[in-house]
């Protein structure tokens, strides 16, 4: 059951798409350009103070999981 979750996460993160994250007023002034640099940049930065929030939070979760894990296993080992 481990594997088949590392199987699932590997494809999740391997094969992801490309996403658009520019505000509504973001884009009509940066559309304006011809070049497109300076909004592919700004999409791009936008995405990379998004993603910062959901990997800390997923950090956190595992220690948490981890700790909680490894209460259990303690309970089991004095059970036993």
């Amino acid at each position: 059951m481990k594997h088949r979750n590392v199987y699932i996460w590997l494809v999740v993160l391997l094969f992801s798409w490309q996403v658009d994250a520019q505000c509504a007023m973001c884009r009509a002034v940066l559309e304006s350009e011809e070049g497109q640099k300076t909004a592919q940049g700004v999409n791009d930065g936008i995405v990379y103070l998004m993603i910062i929030p959901y990997v800390l939070i997923g950090i956190v979760g595992y220690f948490i999981y981890r700790s909680i894990k490894s209460q259990t296993k303690k309970q089991v080992d004095q059970v036993e």
